[in-house]
Parts: C-alpha cells; structure tokens; sequence
C-alpha cells in the first residue's frame, strides 16, 4: 500500500522587502523550494496577520519562518502563535523553526531571546554539531548556512539540547526530542537572495562594514541541502510511527 503524502505546514511570521518578493518570492515560497525533493504537500499560514492553523494536527510538520520581528516585542499575533507552539508539543507534531521561529519556539517552552552584544551575524556562517541524537540519521559534517539575526537564544529552554554552536552563536541550532529541531541560522535563503537582502539594507539598518563582512562570508560554502535532508529524516520518522 503506497503511503501518503505528508503535509508540510508553513507559519509565515515574516515577509521579504517588497522589492525583492516580487524577484524572489515570499518565505513560505523558499522554504517550499528549499524542501521541494521532499515528496509532501506545502500548505501556509499568515500568522502576522493573525490567521492560525485551526489544530496542530492540520500538518505532519510545521516550519516557522523568519521575520524581522522579535520574539520578544509586542505584536498581538505572538501570543496566540506561543500558544499553538505548546499545543504542537503536547500534540506530538513535529516542528522546525528557522531564525525567529527558532528564538520563537525557544521562548515558547521558557527560554530567554535578547539582541546579542555581539552584533550582527551575517552571511554563511559555520557551525559545529554536537550530542548528534542517532533517531536523526546521517550527522552532516557541520551546519553551513545563510545567517541574518542580532537576536539570539541565550538561554535555552528545559528538555533541549545544544545540536550545533560556534563562538558568535552558542545556540545556534536546538534539538527537542521527539518535538523540534531549530536554526538560527536561514537554509531557505540562497546566496543570491540572502545577498540582495544585504544591500537593500546597506545605509540604514546595516552599516556598510556590516554588509561588507557579510558579502565576504558568501564566498563560504553552504550545506543548505543537507539540512532539507535532515528535514526529510523527520518526515520519515514521521511516517514510520503512523505505520
């Protein structure tokens, strides 16, 4: 019997600059393309503007976008989406959480997100996997991927492991077994996107030594790849526990 398709949920919590939505389309778009080998069914929420899934079980796994809000501001979409987080764990629906989803799902369950004193992470930038858990297949050699973020988890919540850090990022990727795995760092960005993104910052949110620095780390090979089939090991987990 063949088995059946499983859905992706996408949470869109953030949109792109509008000049470069309408060259590389919206997040919900790049993670769908990110993950497009992934034999599954692509379905998005508007979360920023207040549109929620009606259950967590409406999708096999859920991805939470990045935005260039902060977890930790006032928007009235943040509480309810704190909520459905809580709702997935306790539901046993698997989640993946990229930059602000990942801040975001670290301060659902009780961690702490703040702006990093140590600036801006920009560009591709490397990370060192540890305590690899076994039910995730295959360790990738390292995490390499597009990072955008001031904020970072600095303090992580009970039950979750450090799955990958570097010096700049200590957090920089998240494993709460059995529920999620979160990066801060963005694998649905390809370099030409995550570079037109820096220079329509230059000048005003970014200095131009910022973006310097971040164009430099583009010449620094991405596993982006490699984390969609991570993202395709826990589908299959998925399916091998509806069997």
């Amino acid at each position: 019997m063949a088995q059946t398709k499983l859905t992706i949920g996408i949470l869109e919590t953030g949109r792109p600059p509008e000049e470069l939505k309408q060259v590389y389309g919206d997040y919900p778009g790049m993670v769908a393309s990110w993950l497009g080998d992934l034999d599954a069914h692509f379905v998005s929420y508007p979360v920023l503007d207040n549109e929620l899934p009606p259950s967590p079980t409406e999708a096999d796994l859920w991805v939470i976008t990045g935005s260039k809000f902060g977890a930790y501001e006032d928007h009235p979409w943040i509480p309810p989406l704190e909520d459905f987080i809580r709702a997935c764990k306790q539901e046993n629906a698997m989640m993946f959480g990229i930059c602000f989803g990942h801040q975001m799902i670290a301060q659902a369950l009780g961690g702490v997100v703040r702006k990093s004193t140590k600036g801006w992470g920009l560009g591709v930038h490397e990370y060192d996997f540890k305590n690899w858990p076994a039910e995730l297949g295959q360790q990738p050699r390292n995490l390499a991927i597009q990072a955008y973020h001031q904020d970072q988890v600095e303090e992580i919540p009970d039950g979750a492991e450090v799955l990958a850090s570097s010096p700049f990022c200590e957090a920089a990727a998240l494993w709460y077994p059995g529920f999620a795995i979160t990066v801060q760092g963005h694998p649905e960005f390809a370099k030409p996107y995550a570079s037109a993104l820096l220079e329509s910052r230059r000048g005003t949110v970014l200095s131009d030594k910022d973006v310097d620095q971040g164009q430099e780390n583009m010449a620094i090979a991405d596993n982006r790849a490699s984390i969609a089939t991570l993202v395709g090991q826990i589908l299959r987990n998925k399916q091998s526990q509806m069997a």
